[in-house]
């Protein structure tokens, strides 16, 4: 039974933890006093059905805790997924748009195939010639794969020139540092491993084919301005300054996963905005490779509103009940996307840990990328987004500035 005295950040943090215990990998990060990792590890061996009491009588701790608000906010909204998880993980019934919501405080639909076809459209005038857009856009995509030799020298020069800017705009610890790797056999293109005391360690899916035009958005995903520069952040002023306990634990399927992936996915434009084409062809230049930035800028504009077919993919998967065959066709036809790669992106979607997470990509990109645009007339897109590093934002709560 909890008391009044329950330190509710600190039993969250041991909560959290104990989850990583059932499913490895759920602790995305953790920076805190490893004496509290090793205690749990000592534990007898959680069930989903303690972590859900537990995740349950947190939350009703919260309504009389002196806590401030902003961290109430957060720990309702993490508690809330957590307790999901839990009765998830112990094979409850809970409906995927259900799962959804607890996880990320959003609701998902799936897209409007109109807003495709104009897409596709757009795609069409940039990408003139003979066969279908998907070949057509196929062998753009090949054209501007970077060569295997060249990946990790590409990745470094422009995480060398995007950290510079993230210095200049939002400011970083002198110690602060990232170390790339190439690793295969994954689901995802890339992962920051946070490992606290302002390091990183950003692995790259070799699996998969790195176009150049590509390269600039991961590594501004993974490192400046992206979660390496949110982990800094917030571990210097939420963690070092601040005492907020709850923040040396970075847990999966929660709604900060939403507003990470949200944050890291303007990374570009927060860092260089428009322009980035130009300006990555001109860093890529230097190591004699070639990117017709202009095009390449133009069609990420044109193609973003298919980004949203993968969580489609998702919905018809979890909510509807459509076989991978059907989901894999959607794919192809308005991703247009090879088979090859709509089965990996059908591996990220069936994964236990990773079948909700597509949502952080499509509604954490839209959710931001709206509160950004709505910023007050004269502030900088900087001033804005620094907010998304230093604070403990929700969903909830940028959707509340939205509509407030």
């Amino acid at each position: 039974m909890l008391t009044d005295a329950v330190d509710v950040p600190l039993e969250y943090v041991r909560l959290g933890l104990r989850f990583d215990r059932l499913e490895e990998g759920f602790v995305d990060a953790y920076t805190g006093d490893r004496r509290i990792r090793a205690a749990v590890a000592d534990e007898p061996a959680p069930t989903p059905q303690l972590l859900r009491n537990q995740a349950r009588g947190l939350l009703r701790e919260l309504d009389s805790t002196d806590l401030p608000a902003d961290r109430v906010a957060h720990l309702r909204a993490q508690l809330t997924a957590l307790e999901c998880t839990a009765r998830t993980m112990a094979g409850e019934p809970v409906g995927y748009r259900e799962e959804v919501r607890a996880y990320f405080q959003v609701d998902v639909e799936l897209g409007d195939p109109a807003d495709y076809a104009a897409a596709h459209a757009e795609l069409e005038e940039l990408l003139p010639g003979s066969g279908s857009l998907a070949e057509r856009y196929a062998q753009h995509r090949r054209r501007e794969e970077c060569p295997p030799a060249s990946l990790e020298s590409a990745v470094h020069a422009l995480s060398s020139a995007l950290r510079d800017r993230a210095r200049a705009a939002y400011g970083l610890p002198e110690a602060e540092t990232v170390q790339y790797e190439v690793v295969t056999d994954k689901p995802w293109s890339g992962f920051n491993y946070y490992e606290g005391e302002f390091r990183s360690r950003v692995a790259i899916n070799a699996d998969l084919p790195h176009r150049m035009s590509q390269l600039p958005h991961l590594v501004a995903h993974e490192s400046y301005p992206g979660h390496h520069t949110e982990h800094c952040r917030k571990e210097l002023g939420l963690v070092r300054r601040d005492d907020h306990l709850e923040h040396t634990v970075f847990l999966v399927n929660t709604p900060e996963c939403l507003m990470a992936e949200g944050l890291a996915d303007l990374g570009l434009e927060a860092a260089v905005g428009a322009g980035w084409g130009p300006w990555a062809a001109e860093v890529l230049a230097d190591l004699g490779l070639r990117l017709d930035g202009e095009l390449a800028e133009r069609i990420a504009a044109a193609a973003a509103p298919l980004n949203r077919v993968r969580q489609d993919a998702a919905v018809m998967l979890h909510d509807q009940g459509l076989g991978s065959d059907a989901v894999t066709a959607h794919l192809q036809r308005w991703s247009l996307v090879s088979q090859d790669r709509a089965t990996q992106q059908l591996r990220f979607l069936t994964h236990p840990l990773w079948r909700a997470y597509i949502t952080t990509y499509v509604e954490g990109y839209d959710l931001l990328a709206r509160w950004l645009g709505a910023r007050p007339a004269g502030q900088p897109v900087a001033d804005r987004f620094l907010r998304l590093l230093d604070e403990p934002l929700t969903p909830g709560r940028i959707t509340a500035e939205l509509t407030g």
